[in-house]
């Protein structure tokens, strides 16, 4: 895991308004989030738009693994020859479709 060092891109809103551009720039240049405050207070948080898409595909990979967790603690799962005859039956009925 990256060590994100979020002390140097935390600015005022007046700050990334008046220098959005730069701001935008430094953003595209680096893998961290620059933060945004409001009167003092984190306001929001500004993600290049890798780094977000990479946060939600975490989000649903561990989701995934959540969800079987779940399932082969209550039981739902199925050996491999039960797997392939459901998969068989699958394919047969979109053929007849």
């Amino acid at each position: 895991m990256r060590i994100i060092q979020i002390a140097k891109n935390i600015i005022p809103i007046g700050t990334f308004k008046a220098q959005a551009a730069a701001w935008l720039e430094r953003l595209r240049n680096s893998s961290g989030p620059i933060v945004i405050t409001q009167n003092g207070r984190p306001a929001a948080v500004l993600l290049s738009p890798e780094e977000f898409d990479r946060l939600q595909e975490k989000e649903r990979f561990i989701e995934s693994i959540a969800k079987g967790l779940a399932d082969a603690e209550t039981g739902r799962t199925m050996d491999t020859p039960e797997l392939k005859r459901r998969l068989t039956a699958w394919r047969e009925a979109r053929k007849a479709s």
